[in-house]
C-alpha cells in the first residue's frame, strides 16, 4: 500500500477545518507532549504515546484504569476453555460507533482478522499473532481460539492497540489510509489530525458511558522542546503537558496555579546493541559498556533525581519482574574486558536516540561522554518520530544499527509484553522491536513454557531463569526506570499518567 505522507495529512486537516475549530465557550483542554505521532491506527502504533493519543477515539474489549489494573470495557464477562485454547467473551450491548453502526461481535472479528493477517503488515501482528480465529457466536458473543494456550491473553486484550476500529472503515480506508480516518466507540470523535503537529478530538454526543465525556473537547500537540512545552503550561496555552522536564520540577512546584504530580512508572530506559556485528556480538564488549555508565549520575545528569537505576531485565511493578540490583559502575573493569575482546584501544562506533526531545539528548549526550572514558568514540543521532521505520524497522543485513537508546514498557502489565517483543527471536525487527536482532534459547523457550500454564509458582520458575541468563548476556546497557512525571494547571482533574507512561482520561474535567 502507498504511505499517505504529509501533504496527505494536510490536505485532511483542511478538510476538517470547519470541524477543528471549537465553538465559543466549549470547555477543552490543551494537552502538550514530547514527540510526535507515528499513527492514529492503534494495531499499527508501536509508540505509547499514540496509542494513548488514539484512546480519545477508540476502545478495546478491556483495558486498564490509571493503576494498570485490568477492566472490563466493551467485553461484559468471558470464559476460558479447560485446555486455555478458547476465550469466549460477552461483548456489552447499546454501544455504537461514531459512523452510528453498532457494535457487535462482527466488528470485533473484522479487527482480529485484520491484524493476524500476516499480508497486513500491521506492528502489532506480534500481539495477536497467536489468535488462530475470531468466530462470531451471535450477536453480543465473540470468541478467539489460539494456536496454543497464553495464559496472558486477557492482558493482551486488554492493551490499548487492541481498538474496536469501525468496520466500515476498514473496508473503505485499506492499508495507511485508516489512520487519517479514525473511527472507534470511544468518548471523542477526531476533528483534525495532522502527525506532527496535531490531533484535536471533539466530544461524542452518543458515547455509552453516560455523563461522559465531561468535556466538550481535547488538543494534543507535539512541542519536542522542554522549555516550550514548560512555557505553555506557564501562559496558560496548554493546561496539561507531559513530560514534565525533570530540571523544571521544583520551579514549577512553586506555582500556585499548577500542580506537578510524580508517579512509579514501568518505563525502563536502555541502549540496544545489534548483538549481529562485530564489536557487539561479543558479551565481554556488552558487559564492558555496562561497567562504563554510571547509571546514578545519569539519573541525576539527565533527569534530575526523577530516575533510579534499572534494578533488572524489566523494571519493578511488572508481574513477575525479578529484581538484581544496578549493574556496577566500573571504568576499571570495563577497560580489562574490552582488552579481553580484543579491543584494548576501544573502537568506533554510532549511537542513535529513538527520540529527540531534550532529555534524550542529555542522555546520548552523557552516554558519549562516558563511553569516551574507556576508548570508545561514538557519533550519536537523535531521530523524529518519522525516522524510527526507515532507520530501524530493517532486516538484520540491511541494518546499520549499532547502538540505540530507547525505552519501553509493558502495557499488558505482564512480563511476557514487557520483554518478547524486545529479545524474542521471533521478534527481530521489522517484524517487532527487537532492534538488536538478539536471540537467547533459553528466553525464547522458557517464554514458551511460561504462556502455556497458569500455574503461578512454575510460571516464576521459567521466567526467572530466562531474566537471569539475558541479564548476564547483556543485549543492553540497563540504565534508568523514570518517574512519570506530569504538570497541569489546577482546574484540571482526572486526567492521569499511567505506570506505563499511557493516558488515563475518561473522567477528565475544568471547573
Amino acid at each position: 500500500m502507498k504511505l499517505i505522507h504529509a501533504a496527505a495529512a494536510l490536505a485532511l486537516s483542511s478538510a476538517l477545518i470547519g470541524l477543528s475549530a471549537a465553538p465559543a465557550g466549549a470547555k477543552e483542554i490543551t494537552v502538550a507532549v514530547s514527540s510526535t505521532f507515528t499513527t492514529m491506527d492503534p494495531y499499527d502504533a508501536t509508540d505509547t504515546l499514540s496509542y494513548s493519543a488514539a484512546k480519545t477515539m477508540y476502545e478495546g474489549l478491556f483495558g486498564f484504569d490509571k493503576d494498570m489494573k485490568l477492566q472490563n470495557v466493551l467485553a461484559e464477562s468471558y470464559t476460558v476453555s479447560p485446555d486455555g485454547l478458547v476465550y469466549t467473551v460477552k461483548l456489552r450491548k447499546g454501544v455504537k460507533f461514531h459512523d452510528g453502526t453498532e457494535f457487535q461481535a462482527d466488528a470485533v472479528k473484522a479487527n482480529f482478522d485484520r491484524v493476524t493477517n500476516k499480508a497486513n503488515a500491521l506492528r502489532r501482528y506480534s500481539l495477536y499473532y497467536n489468535i488462530a480465529k475470531t468466530e462470531v457466536v451471535d450477536p453480543y458473543t465473540v470468541k478467539f481460539t489460539l494456536h496454543e494456550p497464553f495464559s496472558a491473553f486477557v492482558n493482551q486484550l486488554g492493551h490499548a492497540s487492541g481498538a474496536m476500529i469501525c468496520p466500515n472503515a476498514i473496508k473503505q480506508y485499506p492499508g495507511k489510509q485508516l489512520a487519517f480516518h479514525p473511527c472507534g466507540t470511544g468518548p471523542f470523535k477526531v476533528a483534525e489530525y495532522n502527525p506532527s503537529e496535531i490531533l484535536h478530538v471533539v466530544k461524542n454526543p452518543d458515547y455509552w458511558r453516560k455523563g461522559l465525556p465531561k468535556i466538550d473537547g481535547m488538543t494534543f500537540k507535539p512541542v519536542p522542546e522542554n522549555s516550550t512545552r514548560v512555557a505553555m503550561l506557564r501562559t496558560g496555552e496548554a493546561q496539561f503537558i507531559y513530560p514534565v522536564p525533570p530540571e523544571q520540577v521544583k520551579t514549577l512546584e512553586g506555582e500556585p496555579n499548577l500542580t506537578i504530580t510524580k508517579t512509579p512508572s514501568i518505563i525502563e530506559r536502555y541502549v540496544a546493541f545489534n548483538t549481529q556485528i562485530a564489536p557487539f556480538n561479543n558479551p565481554k564488549v556488552r558487559q564492558a559498556l555496562n561497567y562504563a555508565v554510571n547509571k546514578t549520575a545519569l539519573a541525576k545528569v539527565a533527569f534530575n533525581g526523577l530516575a533510579d537505576p534499572v534494578t533488572g531485565v524489566a523494571p519493578k511493578g511488572v508481574e513477575f519482574a525479578d529484581v538484581y540490583g544496578a549493574w556496577p559502575y566500573d571504568p576499571k573493569k570495563a577497560r580489562e574486558l574490552l582488552k579481553e575482546a580484543g579491543y584494548p584501544n576501544g573502537f568506533t562506533a554510532t549511537l542513535w536516540s529513538l527520540y529527540n526531545h531534550t532529555t534524550a539528548q542529555k542522555v546520548i549526550q552523557f552516554l558519549q561522554q562516558q563511553f569516551a572514558q574507556v576508548g570508545v568514540k561514538v557519533s550519536v543521532m537523535a531521530m523524529e518520530a518519522g525516522q524510527r521505520t526507515s532507520y530501524l524497522l530493517k532486516k538484520p543485513k540491511d541494518s546499520q544499527l549499532k547502538m540505540v537508546y530507547a525505552g519501553w514498557s509493558s502495557s499488558t502489565g505482564e512480563l511476557d509484553w514487557a520483554l518478547r517483543p524486545l529479545l524474542a527471536t521471533a521478534s527481530w525487527a521489522p517484524v517487532a522491536v527487537n532492534y538488536g536482532y538478539y536471540s537467547n534459547k533459553v528466553l525464547d523457550e522458557n517464554f514458551r513454557e511460561a504462556l502455556r500454564t497458569t500455574d503461578k509458582a512454575k510460571k516464576q520458575a521459567l521466567y526467572s531463569s530466562a531474566q537471569k541468563a539475558v541479564w548476564e548476556d547483556c543485549p543492553w546497557i540497563y540504565l534508568v526506570t523514570e518517574q512519570n512525571v506530569s504538570g497541569q494547571a489546577k482546574n484540571v482533574s482526572g486526567f492521569y499518567i499511567q505506570p506505563d507512561g499511557g493516558f488515563e482520561f475518561s473522567g477528565v474535567d475544568v471547573k
